[in-house]
Order: C-alpha cells, then structure tokens, then sequence
C-alpha cells in the first residue's frame, strides 16, 4: 500500500475536521455567552418587576392617607404602567431597547422619590407599619436592581469580546450573532444632584 498516495486526502481531511471544530468552537461559545446575557436580562427584568409589584402595594397604603396628593399618587401610577409596558428584545438587546428601558425605569425612580419625599409631611403614614415595611424592602429592591444590572454588564462583555475578536469576528457575523448594549447610566445621571431646603 502507498501511504504518499493518500497523503493528500489525508491532510485535507485533517484540514477540514479541524477547521470544522475550530468554527462550530466558536459558535457554540457565542450561543453559551448569549444566553448567559439572556438569563441576566432575566434577573434585571426579575429585579424591575419586585420593585413594580411593591410600588403597587405602597400606593394602595399611601391611598388610605385620606388627604395624601392624588397628583402624586397619579404619577407614580402612570409611571410604573409606562415601565411596564417598555419591553426588550433578549435575543436582540440593542442601545435603543435599553435607553427607552432606561428612560421608562428612570421616570418609575422619579416619582416614587417624590411619592416618598410628600410623605414626609404626613406623620400617620410615617408611623405606618405596612408603609415603613415597604419603604424597607424598596430599598432591598433598588440593591438588586443595581446588582443585577452590574451583572447583566458583566454577561455582555465576554460575549461581546467573543464575537468582535479576531478571527471570530470573521464568523459570528455569517451566523447571526450581534453585539449586544451595555445597560448604561440614564442621560444627565453624571451630573450632581441639586439640593433645595
């Protein structure tokens, strides 16, 4: 049997084995990575959703302060139906899903500080144990945001440096992989707070 005969095919197969294990590396890698992002966007979305149902809890305990602002009351309502209905793709997180996310999160952040800075001028509802209850497990909440957005940021990078490096970046274009955004500060955050008395 001549050995030289079948080295070519030999070495072509070799070639094509490895570059196939090589290439289905680097998608099954990627597919790892995003659904490491995906589950991530899930405990942000996990996290988002406490704090909704606890808003609504400490609106129904602020609305039995009789005389409390309904206005106030209105906003936060509103505000939490707009988060609500914002919605991102897990699959396809771009910048634009993520700041009107933001945005819609932000504007939930707003009023509830305002829903909590009226309460102030009521003593009964301070006193309140369902209120303080709450106000304490918001708090718990807005640390699990926080935790959970960091995360969500830590999932994304490895993803994204996956498929941008090269020569992945040569194939994880062809299989449909995008880069994914960061969750990122809402626009004007990096400016200091004003403070009125």
């Amino acid at each position: 049997m001549d050995f030289k005969k079948f080295l070519p095919w030999i070495i072509v197969a070799v070639i094509v084995i490895g570059g196939y294990s090589w290439i289905k590396g680097i998608n099954n890698t990627a597919v790892t990575l995003g659904q490491d992002v995906e589950q991530s966007w899930g405990d942000v979305q996990t996290a988002y959703q406490r704090r909704n149902d606890l808003i609504g809890n400490l609106v129904n305990t602020v609305k039995g302060a009789a005389d409390f602002e309904k206005s106030t009351l209105t906003a936060v309502i509103e505000a939490r139906a707009k988060a609500t209905q914002t919605t991102v793709d897990p699959t396809n997180i771009t910048p634009e899903q993520l700041a009107a996310f933001n945005s819609a999160q932000s504007g939930v952040s707003s009023s509830l500080s305002r829903l909590l800075v009226t309460v102030e001028k009521y003593p009964d509802l301070k006193a309140n144990q369902n209120f303080l209850k709450l106000q304490d497990e918001l708090a718990s909440t807005e640390n699990q945001i926080l935790t959970a957005r960091t995360r969500f940021n830590e999932a994304v990078k490895p993803y994204n440096s996956h498929i941008k490096t090269f020569p992945n970046s040569l194939f994880a274009g062809m299989f449909g992989f995008k880069e994914k955004a960061y969750f990122n500060a809402v626009e004007g955050a990096d400016k200091p707070v004003e403070v009125k008395f």
